[in-house]
């Protein structure tokens, strides 16, 4: 899982790179497409189907502006002031690395910056609670402090996940919640810690494509994630940490 971990990192950082106005989703989505194919390893994103869903059709998830999680890759291109989160998986010798990560196109308002800022500082926060004896809901109980206390909302519909052989295992971690709730964290135990804040109503809907996740209201979403590891003490590990 660290390679795999490893590998989900390197594509981030050629993104992190290629993210400006004038670039495409889809090319974006060769480039990671690309690099996975260099080092040997597959998406685990590409072909997934849970069951009555259409195939997933893409290498990444690139959600854009009010987009917040599961945007298919296209022709739609990064204009100044958006926000895209990227989604990334990649499997390697039967294990999967996940991370997402928001970015800002170009210049983007207060606003989208201060969306970005809270959502990450959720993403720690999150992890900090990520400890051997602590519980499942501490780790929502996080996230939702840091977002509401700023005024964002936290999606309900979707939350963080167990990773390991396979992209979702168990548990399902809300991203909200009560502390001291849940099951109880094990040191081994591998998961991927994921919250998806919005800038205003925190409800979402689906398009038609099966897969798109907007906000109901149109506004901002942002998203970060890191597939992380619980030590027998102290802080997770981070198999996903940031490559420059």
């Amino acid at each position: 899982m660290r390679r795999a971990g490893r590998l989900v990192a390197e594509c981030h950082a050629l993104v992190r790179e290629a993210i400006k106005p004038g670039v495409t989703t889809k090319m974006l989505d060769d480039i990671v497409a690309a690099h996975i194919q260099r080092s040997g390893g597959t998406s685990p994103f590409l072909g997934y189907a849970p069951p009555g869903m259409t195939p997933y059709p893409a290498t990444i998830c690139t959600s854009v502006n009010e987009v917040v999680v599961h945007g298919i890759p296209g022709p739609r291109v990064l204009e100044e002031g958006d926000v895209i989160s990227v989604d990334i998986g990649a499997t390697l010798d039967g294990y999967v690395g996940d991370s997402a990560w928001s970015y800002p196109v170009g210049q983007i308002a207060p606003t989208a910056r201060a969306l970005l800022e809270v959502t990450e500082q959720c993403l720690w926060d999150a992890l900090g609670q990520a400890r051997a004896g602590n519980r499942l809901g501490d780790i929502g109980a996080a996230i939702q402090a840091r977002a509401e206390q700023q005024g964002f909302g936290v999606l309900r519909e979707f939350g963080s996940h167990g990773v390991g052989r396979r992209m979702h295992e168990d548990p399902h971690i809300p991203n909200y919640g009560k502390p001291g709730t849940g099951l109880r964290l094990r040191a081994g135990m591998t998961m991927a810690i994921e919250p998806m804040v919005t800038e205003g109503d925190y409800h979402v809907v689906e398009l038609e494509d099966g897969w798109t996740i907007v906000t109901i209201d149109g506004k901002l979403s942002a998203h970060f994630e890191h597939t992380i590891a619980i030590t027998p003490d102290g802080e997770p590990e981070i198999m996903t940490q940031r490559v420059e």
